[in-house]
């Protein structure tokens, strides 16, 4: 059995974005959001080097990888834990490349791809739910949340005079 199980990958695919964290050879951590993230298999995760220079070279010092993506509105995810292998050519490289073209991905774009090789998977859930309100209670506070901030005007932002 692998280490992605059909909720992960129903996850990763729905939300599409991670943020990836890698080791500088400062030793200091770098987290960069990946819009292309996505699943290969069961045990792998991909993303696409678009404009990710910091993130791949640090991958090519350190492979230590750390992704996590999380659901919004229900505030619930996972942390994928493995080690990033860069490819800019090879069989792996051209397969995940024409996966993205067939989603209508601008494959032009890609310098190279970045495959994760995972280790663990774990739940990340918000301490909202310490409160015991169940994931619809929350997918509605925070859709309602996201309807009112986009129906704010300028004047919602200019504090009052006595302020």
């Amino acid at each position: 059995m692998g280490v992605l199980s059909e909720e992960m990958k129903r996850v990763v695919r729905e939300q599409r974005l991670g943020y990836v964290a890698t080791v500088g050879k400062d030793g200091a951590p770098y987290v960069s959001p990946k819009g292309s993230l996505t699943v290969l298999d069961d045990d792998t995760l991909a993303f696409a080097d678009v404009e990710s220079p910091h993130t791949v070279l640090n991958l090519s010092e350190d492979p230590r990888t750390e992704i996590n993506v999380v659901d919004p509105f229900i505030r619930k995810g996972y942390r994928f834990r493995g080690r990033g292998k860069i490819l800019r050519t090879g069989t792996q490289y051209w397969n995940v490349l024409e996966m993205y073209h067939a989603e209508g991905a601008d494959v032009r774009r890609i310098r190279s791809v970045v495959i994760v090789e995972l280790e663990s998977a774990t739940p990340l859930v918000s301490p909202v739910y310490i409160l015991g309100a169940p994931e619809e209670e929350i997918r509605s506070l925070w859709e309602e949340y996201h309807t009112k901030r986009k129906a704010r005007t300028l004047i919602d932002l200019v504090p009052p005079r006595d302020f």
